[in-house]
């Protein structure tokens, strides 16, 4: 029982790994092999287009369909495998945009980690776009917080600092400067220069802000 437990996965891995190409045609499926495919049911996959091309999804589960006008950022849930009685199977999966559609499972195989993917290929990029949106929201939500005027929150908002606000202030309004030089001035006044990636120049005298420059930044 024990060793029928183990081989059980291992085969149905062995037979999604066999070639599709005449064990696989139309109508020659064996039950096994109809067993891994209908495996992937449930599941979800992304689209990865190579050189701007997907694979071909279908409009309906039959050789000569018209092929899906895909939409939208594509990700799709296998629904179904249809066509077990004929053994002429098709899935039949739903895409994130709500379109239905069919791809033939020897085209997904040979697709598979390549265009058709088990995980999503921007979920960095996402979890990066999300982690920003929340720090963006917290930073305007310290920023309507203070007893500023109307117009010195809205400038703060376009990260527009306004002379006057002292150096923590200036970090959660533009965030961290690159680079900081420290001197003193003509009076001796000591002197930071906050430098910034846009080319901004922020002037702090006495620990607060005095002036901004906006320096043309040289292309690389």
């Amino acid at each position: 029982m024990l060793i029928s437990l183990i081989t059980r996965p291992i085969a149905l891995v062995s037979i999604l790994m066999l070639p599709f190409g005449t064990a696989l045609s139309s109508n020659h499926y064996t039950e096994k092999q109809m067993e891994a495919l209908a495996s992937r049911v449930g599941k979800t996959f992304w689209l990865r287009p190579q050189n701007e091309k997907a694979p071909t999804f279908l409009t309906q589960p039959r050789t000569g369909a018209a092929p899906l006008n895909l939409q939208g950022k594509n990700s799709f849930e296998i629904l179904e495998l249809t066509g077990q009685a004929s053994k002429d199977p098709y899935y039949k999966v739903m895409f994130d945009s709500g379109q239905v559609g069919y791809i033939d499972p020897r085209l997904f195989h040979e697709e598979f980690n390549a265009t058709i993917l088990s995980f999503d290929p921007l979920a960095e990029e996402k979890k990066k776009a999300e982690q920003q949106a929340e720090e963006e929201k917290k930073r305007a939500a310290w920023i309507q917080s203070q007893p500023w005027s109307q117009a010195v929150k809205d400038a703060a908002l376009k990260k527009q600092p306004t002379p006057g606000l002292n150096g923590p202030e200036v970090r959660r309004v533009l965030g961290p400067p690159t680079r900081v030089s420290k001197t003193h001035g003509p009076s001796k006044v000591p002197e930071e220069r906050w430098f910034y990636p846009d080319g901004s120049v922020l002037t702090f005298h006495n620990g607060l802000l005095s002036k901004i420059e906006k320096r043309q930044t040289q292309p690389r």
